[in-house]
């Protein structure tokens, strides 16, 4: 009897051991690290000091709206359709990433821009949306930048993240895309240059250079996420700035026209690349032209009676 309850007590206590063993195995394989509160490896430099003429422009309690007339390049044909490019200032959050509910001496001002494209391929509709966050005094890579694509044959979300190096992360529909985590170096990104050009293009990246593409221009074409070299120039002809990134490797050369005169407005760009698969691939220029500006707190007006406004982007 007290040998059975010997082993009885023994046999508890292993299955204690064993279990709290198992829990602490599991938790250790499915925990997740700590968030990265800042960034830590990035240098930042100090402040570049902001003019009386941007504080007055952008810190209005406005966003600043503009429309487009977009030709885009989808399989080997130009499609028509219409962008928009959203500019507005808002407090960021550098460890979350996220736009801060409230005040702190810890948010970063950004500049962000929200750049949306629809086009028609036959039948089905495409949408495109793009997000990056700048800190307006210029002094580091952006924190965030993210893209959302929508077709009927599904829908892939791609974002990058600027903490102790780039963090890339990945949803597709697509086998060999899928899910993807990876770090990349932290290098110039392409989608950074349009809030550079409207924050102080006279620190735009000239020269040979590594630039990591749009996560637009990635995902469409289903290239590797990494920095490419590429040849950044510029040029000014009757007060419009011309710039220009060629990517010799991914045969693709985009150029953003803007207004060399403060709020340095985009008035146009275009990307050349080849697009298209097999015999039908060919080298096809996306354009986009503007329409018309709003400025305006477009979070507010979201009533049936406000969709007039949309006709004063002329969409």
């Amino acid at each position: 009897m007290k040998e059975k309850r010997f082993l009885k007590i023994v046999g508890t206590a292993l299955l204690f051991v064993l279990g709290a063993s198992c829990i602490e195995k599991k938790d250790a394989n499915n925990s997740m690290p700590p968030p990265t509160t800042k960034v830590e490896s990035e240098i930042v430099h100090p402040k570049k000091p902001l003019s009386d003429e941007f504080k007055q422009y952008w810190y209005a309690g406005n966003a600043e709206i503009t429309s487009y007339v977009l030709e885009q390049a989808r399989y080997g044909e130009l499609r028509d359709g219409h962008a928009v490019l959203i500019y507005v200032t808002e407090p960021f959050l550098p460890g979350k990433q996220v736009k801060a509910d409230g005040k702190s001496p810890d948010n970063i001002s950004v500049l962000k821009l929200n750049l949306t494209k629809k086009f028609l391929t036959g039948i089905y509709p495409y949408s495109i949306m793009g997000s990056t966050f700048y800190p307006v005094h210029d002094n580091q890579h952006a924190i965030k930048t993210s893209l959302s694509v929508q077709e009927w044959c599904g829908h892939v979300y791609s974002q990058i993240n600027n903490r102790n190096n780039f963090e890339f992360t990945s949803h597709s529909y697509f086998e060999n895309e899928a899910d993807q985590k990876m770090e990349m170096e932290k290098n110039i990104l392409e989608n950074e240059i349009w809030t550079k050009i409207r924050i102080n293009p006279e620190s735009l990246p000239l020269g040979q250079l590594k630039i990591i593409p749009s996560l637009e221009f990635l995902r469409l074409y289903h290239k590797e996420p990494k920095a490419y070299a590429a040849e950044a120039s510029m040029s000014t002809k009757d007060g419009i700035t011309t710039y220009s990134l060629a990517y010799p490797e991914l045969e693709r050369t985009l150029r953003i026209n803007f207004a060399d005169a403060f709020p340095h407005s985009i008035e146009s760009w275009t990307e050349e690349t080849r697009d298209g698969f097999g015999t039908n691939a060919k080298q096809l220029i996306t354009s986009a032209k503007k329409i018309r500006t709003l400025k305006t707190a477009y979070w507010g007006q979201h009533g049936n009676n406000d969709l007039f406004l949309r006709d004063s982007l002329g969409l």
